[in-house]
């Protein structure tokens, strides 16, 4: 598709017209203009210069795209209208195939990508993040066994609130809130509930900024298969 000769994009500014596409849901549309802007922009700045020259130019540009991934807020545009809706497939929407990822060519592609596709799909990586927690947990059964005593300790608190009748006593029940939040905040830092979790924010948090950028906003080609007959 040349867009050069739409009308459309002709009678528009261009901002507004990647505006009309986006909302629109154009996605692949705009990814693929905003990669092609940015590879003519990109051998326009290295047409006069050698070879060698032209190779460090595009090594500085990649390592620029993949700085400015943790610049960002990749959660800017996200809402909770995102995760109330159906979890995209796993194997032909969330991983696609060999075709469905490139190097963001700018950072502004970078960007388009990360923020569309959190949004697409945000259950996919909530569901990651917990599988991530999981396993941290397996690797640190201090930390687990932490988490459940924490747990346990506030499943015991509510039961016996709700025995003994703490509501209507609200001074003793706000001093043992209280105890119960020191107890809770104690086993936490002597179990490493805190490391688990940073780790595993951290490693989910990598994984979904680079699978949302290299991911294309396209629709994955679907490989032929024959009929047989």
């Amino acid at each position: 598709m040349v867009f050069s000769s739409n009308p459309l994009a002709l009678s528009v500014p261009e901002p507004a017209f990647e505006s009309w596409l986006r909302d629109s849901g154009y996605l692949d549309i705009l990814d693929h203009r905003t990669s092609s802007a940015a590879d003519t922009s990109a051998a326009t700045s290295t047409a006069t210069v050698t070879p060698a020259a032209g190779f460090f130019v595009s090594l500085l540009s990649h390592f620029a795209t993949i700085i400015s991934l943790f610049t960002l807020n990749p959660f800017a545009k996200l809402t909770a209208d995102d995760f109330s809706g159906d979890t995209p497939s796993w194997s032909r929407s969330f991983f696609g195939f060999c075709g469905s990822y490139s190097f963001p060519s700018s950072p502004s592609q970078a960007r388009l990508r990360v923020h569309e596709n959190i949004k697409r799909y945000a259950r996919n990586y909530a569901y990651l993040f917990i599988v991530f927690f999981a396993c941290t947990l397996y690797k640190m059964p201090l930390a687990l066994v932490g988490l459940i005593s924490c747990l346990a300790l506030w499943d015991f608190f509510k039961y016996f609130s709700d025995r003994w009748g703490l509501d209507e006593y609200p001074i003793t029940r706000q001093c043992l809130l209280r105890l119960a939040q020191c107890a809770t905040a104690v086993i936490l830092v002597y179990s490493n509930v805190q490391l688990a979790l940073f780790c595993a924010l951290s490693v989910s948090y990598a994984g979904t900024i680079l699978h949302a950028a290299f991911r294309k906003l396209a629709p994955a080609k679907q490989p032929s298969v024959g009929r047989g007959r």
